[in-house]
């Protein structure tokens, strides 16, 4: 007499189990896209051009600086700080970046700019 109840319990869960699935890969979705969202992906509002350093034109170094910029809910920059590139050209880079805004978001996010210099500029 325990196998009737048990063989109902199986099928119970075996008819569940599609909707868990569908439950799960809905959570799963929504989650990516809100990682995606807050991995850095707002929009510029306004850029400063950096300065070229005097240093590097003298010395012709040119290249890309990459930038990591801590951004408030209101699009301002509040910290940046270089994660690679050249050291000369590094500094003209921060501070061009602190001078931009962003989008708004709700939230605070760290956005990665890459800064090219060119001796043509």
């Amino acid at each position: 007499m325990l196998i009737s109840p048990l063989r109902s319990a199986v099928r119970r869960v075996q008819r569940a189990t599609p909707r868990l699935l569908r439950v799960a890969a809905f959570a799963l979705f929504a989650a990516l896209a809100l990682h995606a969202n807050a991995a850095g992906v707002r929009a510029v509002k306004s850029r400063v051009a950096p300065l070229y350093p005097d240093l590097a034109r003298h010395l012709k170094i040119e290249g890309t600086v990459v930038i990591e910029a801590v951004v408030d809910p209101a699009g301002k920059v509040t910290d940046a700080k270089a994660v690679s590139g050249s050291k000369v050209l590094s500094y003209a880079a921060e501070e061009a970046v602190r001078k931009w805004t962003f989008v708004p978001a709700p939230d605070q996010s760290t956005e990665n700019v890459e800064i090219k210099f060119a001796l043509t500029q």
